[in-house]
């Protein structure tokens, strides 16, 4: 159960002295505060690593942003006045002229009950009532606690009572390798995790280990297998849709696929995202993302994303799950999750120790792709 609260912004406490008196406070607890105005690259590699898994980092992007800095490291940040959201919980306040998104919000552990978060919230609503919104909705929020606090500093009222139900979307997962991926998504959906229906694992080799996961769990395990000496590859591609057609998937998941989709796969199923094992920036079209730390490393795609990692000596790596577009790893991003390099020195070392990062970002993904559906 989570719920909206809406808090009205004609408050004094938002009035034109609030916002002083909040840069005041941060300063007495030994912060700046600092707003951003749209995408803002470091803030979102720094939600991305702090508050992993989740988008939050594309619902900052949407809108404006306070943020809190000691020393010149981010501490927290209150976003807010987000657009082109497509949450379901959303649906009756988007279009409302009186109301702006108040959110998401968040401090890292180590800055709580230092004060910041109060001064953080308190910047945030008053950039709302600049806007000339007469209402700050809160969206999405769970657990008493959090709802108290809510009520209590910003004086927020419970306007929707909701459960996170959006049915169950029929998907197929392509494989192409061992399929802990895949087993992992499968395991998510036998336990109610996921609201998905997998209806089969579609794999190009016929001994593939997700194919075993797909038998244990009771899902159709369908081998399509390249003979490159008796097959042309539009023959073999067009085998590939018309399998995976013959499941009639809402969404198609590729895990560890390892063949290159044509052009006319994703015209038939453009609902189809991908798991890369790298840290992708939230342009499509830049070569180059921003890490936690701050640092700038390359933008690591194709197939050998780990090999070329350890070669080049980057230090931060990851799991992120995009749309497939016919250009490589340049699709819209749903989630991604930055992880360091740390001390792997081969390529599955590195692989092994981005798994577990790879089972959440896959299953974040999932859940924003089902409720934006």
């Amino acid at each position: 159960m989570a719920v909206n609260l809406l808090a009205a912004l004609d408050d004094e406490r938002y009035g034109e002295s609030a916002l002083g008196r909040a840069h005041d406070a941060a300063a007495s607890a030994g912060y700046t505060l600092r707003r951003v105005d749209g995408a803002n690259d470091r803030l979102a590699a720094w939600i991305d690593f702090h508050f992993a898994p989740s988008w939050w980092s594309f619902e900052a992007g949407a809108g404006s942003a306070w943020v809190a800095e000691r020393d010149g490291a981010i501490a927290g940040f209150a976003a807010f006045g987000a657009h082109g959201l497509k949450f379901p919980w959303l649906r009756r306040w988007r279009e409302r002229a009186d109301v702006g998104m108040f959110g998401p919000y968040g401090v890292a552990l180590e800055h709580r009950k230092s004060g910041i978060g109060e001064a953080l919230l308190a910047a945030a609503l008053c950039g709302l009532r600049e806007a000339r919104y007469e209402r700050a909705l809160i969206p999405a929020v769970g657990g008493e606690r959090l709802i108290e606090m809510y009520r209590w500093r910003a004086g927020a009222a419970v306007v929707d009572e909701f459960e996170y139900d959006v049915g169950r979307f029929r998907a197929t997962i392509l494989a192409s390798g061992a399929g802990s991926n895949a087993r992992n998504v499968l395991e998510r959906v036998r336990d109610g995790k996921l609201p998905l229906q997998i209806t089969a694992v579609v794999a190009n080799k016929a001994d593939c280990g997700a194919l075993d996961a797909a038998r244990e769990h009771g899902v159709a395990a369908i081998p399509v297998v390249w003979d490159r000496a008796h097959e042309s590859r539009a023959d073999y591609d067009a085998r590939v849709i018309e399998s995976v057609a013959a499941t009639q998937p809402q969404l198609v998941l590729l895990l560890g696929w390892m063949h290159l989709l044509p052009p006319a796969f994703l015209r038939r199923f453009p609902e189809t995202i991908n798991l890369h094992p790298s840290y992708l920036p939230l342009d499509p079209s830049a070569d180059e993302v921003v890490a936690p730390d701050g640092t700038v490393i390359p933008a690591l795609r194709g197939a050998h994303a780990l090999r070329d990692a350890l070669r080049a000596g980057i230090p931060w790596t990851g799991a992120t799950v995009h749309y497939v577009t016919e250009s490589t790893d340049r699709g819209t991003v749903l989630v991604r999750v930055p992880q360091p390099v740390g001390d792997a020195t081969t390529e599955e070392a590195l692989r092994e120790s981005i798994r577990p990062a790879e089972f959440v970002t896959v299953a974040a993904a999932i859940r924003r792709w089902t409720f934006e559906r």
